[in-house]
């Protein structure tokens, strides 16, 4: 490096969901109980499940129902999505990692925008 220059490391950011939930697992780390399922209310919205929140306001078209989910990921509440689940243990969720087809950002609203769209938030410096 020259002086004025500048690099950032992520060390784990090629990491996928599956090495993250393995890595909790070793390392016994605990974890917030929102990762793990529970009973909340929530709507479909643009085919994924949304937190029924006073801050986001239905459309018509939109009921409130409960249902059993957790997060895959967390961010604003008005675009993070859920996923239907009954995983209650790091080894629950694992497992439904596996079996999934969905990405774990794939439920969240403010990535359907693109295809590319965490990619591009990494080249524009947001992580």
């Amino acid at each position: 490096m020259r002086a004025g220059e500048h690099f950032r490391v992520f060390p784990i950011s090629n990491w996928t969901e599956m090495d993250v939930w393995q890595y909790i697992l070793r390392e016994r780390i605990d974890m917030p109980g929102i990762y793990f399922t529970h009973r909340r209310a929530v709507f479909m919205r643009d085919g994924g499940w949304l937190a029924a929140e006073p801050c986001i306001r239905l459309r018509p078209d939109e009921k409130v129902e409960y249902r059993d989910v957790r997060c895959r990921t967390i961010g604003d509440i008005t675009c993070t999505g859920l996923t239907l689940s009954t995983a209650h243990t790091v080894e629950e969720i694992i497992d439904e990692i596996a079996a999934s087809r969905v990405t774990e950002r794939g439920g969240r609203a403010d990535d359907r925008r693109s295809e590319t769209a965490m990619e591009d938030r990494k080249k524009a410096g947001y992580f």
